[in-house]
């Protein structure tokens, strides 16, 4: 038995719950969460985002420095992002589809900020309404 936990962009979300229950994935859990990934330093990736939030910065409420100013912020990461956490417990041999369902669904060609998905060992699980454990509560 093992644990699937996917983080995602908040605008997949959608895409994602789609994906696991085509998946045929029994159950799952969804939180709000907010982190940050690793620093990109790549100025190919940084650039296009830049000009595109300076673009669809409000000039008439703040001056285009102090815009300038919020987004390399936003894109340096000091700042955090909101994200999804989807929790997922799955019989080991699920595991492979349940993964590559969350993959298909969240990649982009962004080249940053895609999510992060791991995968651990469950020692048992127990369902609270019937008291059966191991694989039998998580299906």
């Amino acid at each position: 038995m093992k644990e699937i936990l996917a983080i995602v962009r908040m605008k997949k979300t959608g895409a994602t719950k789609r994906a696991l229950i085509e998946a045929g994935v029994a159950g799952f859990t969804a939180v709000k969460v907010s982190g940050r990934g690793k620093l990109v330093h790549d100025n190919a990736v940084i650039m296009p985002c830049k000009e595109k939030l300076m673009q669809m910065a409000p000039n008439d409420v703040i001056d285009e420095q102090e815009s300038e100013e919020q987004i390399v912020t936003f894109l340096d990461d000091t700042r955090m992002f909101p994200r999804r956490l989807f929790t997922i417990l799955a019989h080991d041999e699920d595991v492979p589809r349940i993964v590559d369902a969350i993959i298909r669904v969240n990649r982009t060609e962004r080249g940053a900020g895609d999510g992060k998905i791991f995968v651990t060992p469950v020692a048992d699980a127990v369902r609270v309404r019937t008291g059966e454990s191991g694989d039998a509560a998580i299906w």
